[in-house]
């Protein structure tokens, strides 16, 4: 007995979601389409320009087919490809404002958003206000008849702050405005942005969706209110990913159920060990009890990712180097998502302007990759035995 696509459970979705063997030869994976110009067979066919693909820049059966899997698995009317994470955010970004306007950011939102925010749209005359990411519904406050769009990162960067999505959409949409989510941590498995009216979602597809630290890729997922103008501004844009960037993409994809669960599985497992250790004054983590966002992570999650941070208790300079500097497993690099474990130390005290950041030690952010956990929590035993040395 056969079943419906509508009826199908969510992993088998993500293991048949934007293929089409039928019209590759069999071929069960999408083939890597490199390419720039595409032929027409006759002139009726270029002045009517009726046919699929038109020149590489605009789309080809592998995009379509990354494109295709993800705006049905978000639950989006379409998706759009980007060559990273941070065009895809500029781009949907300048897809609805112009001079004069007003938008709102959260204010732990990732921050190169808030860079572009601060220095491209400050110089198109696009005015920016912060808020606390906490806000919820309270944002009605803040919203004017300026106000194009609401920008949500949830949970928050660095600092995990889970919004109140729902709350700040509805306020938002009785003003007019759009509301926009980058959605990295959580993936298109673990929430839904669609549902709860989000009308623009964000993926750092870079992240979780490559899954192994081997490509850069962004995806912006409309709903059929927003498509028009985030289309228009990303083919005058020339948005363009790599051909082999959106394969790795596709590969990664269709195993990122069962990678998620072992990011989410090591990472709870993790935090809770860092919760007992005595170094550690604080852990940051929406999916464990106890967390400030936890209630609203178990109403509006169906899971979580492999990034969480924590807040040593006051060290010194030299001791977290020492800490840091002798880790064999867990890396110190930038971005996250990948099979491997990774940790950062951060301070956004200096860029954060509607909230304060006050802990007294060193702050990490950490990646939980696919490690054994045991592992893991002896590489980070031995970090802070040298901490307490030095």
């Amino acid at each position: 007995m056969s079943t419906s696509k509508k009826s199908q459970k969510q992993d088998t979705r993500l293991a048949h979601a934007g293929r089409d063997p039928a019209r590759f030869d069999g071929f069960v994976n999408t083939p890597i389409y490199r390419g720039s110009t595409v032929l027409y067979p006759t002139l009726q066919c270029l002045e009517a320009n009726d046919q699929d693909y038109s020149y590489g820049r605009l789309g080809t059966p592998t995009v379509d087919a990354l494109q295709t899997a993800l705006a049905e698995l978000e639950g989006g009317h379409a998706t759009l490809l980007t060559p990273s994470g941070l065009s895809a955010i500029s781009a949907t970004l300048l897809s609805f404002v112009s001079s004069g306007d007003d938008i709102l950011v959260s204010d732990s939102v990732y921050r190169p958003t808030r860079r572009f925010c601060e220095n491209v749209l400050k110089r198109l005359g696009v005015a920016t206000t912060y808020y606390d990411p906490l806000i919820g519904g309270g944002i009605a406050g803040l919203l004017t008849d300026k106000t194009k769009l609401v920008f949500t990162e949830s949970p928050g960067s660095q600092t995990f702050e889970v919004q109140d999505i729902p709350a700040i959409a509805e306020a938002a949409h009785k003003r007019g405005a759009v509301v926009i989510m980058d959605n990295t941590w959580a993936t298109p498995l673990y929430f839904k942005p669609f549902s709860h009216g989000v009308d623009v979602s964000i993926h750092a597809a870079t992240k979780y969706i490559v899954g192994h630290a081997d490509a850069m890729l962004g995806a912006i997922t409309t709903n059929k209110a927003t498509r028009a103008a985030v289309a228009r501004t990303h083919d005058e844009l020339g948005l363009c990913p790599g051909p082999e960037d959106v394969y790795l993409g596709l590969r990664g994809l269709r195993s990122l159920s069962v990678r998620l669960a072992r990011h989410q599985a090591s990472g709870l497992e993790m935090a809770e060990w860092l919760a007992g250790r005595p170094e550690v004054a604080q852990v940051i983590h929406p999916a464990r009890p106890g967390d400030p966002g936890y209630a609203l992570w178990q109403r509006d999650f169906t899971g979580a990712s492999g990034l969480f941070s924590i807040v040593l208790k006051p060290c010194s300079q030299k001791a977290l180097a020492a800490m840091l500097d002798g880790l064999t497993l867990f890396g110190m690099g930038y971005s996250w998502g990948g099979y491997e474990s990774l940790i950062l130390p951060f301070d956004p005290r200096s860029y954060r302007s509607a909230t304060t950041w006050q802990v007294e030690g060193s702050a990490l952010r950490l990646h939980i990759g696919l490690e054994d956990v045991e592992d893991l929590k002896a590489d980070l035993d031995a970090g802070f035995a040298r901490l307490a040395k030095a």
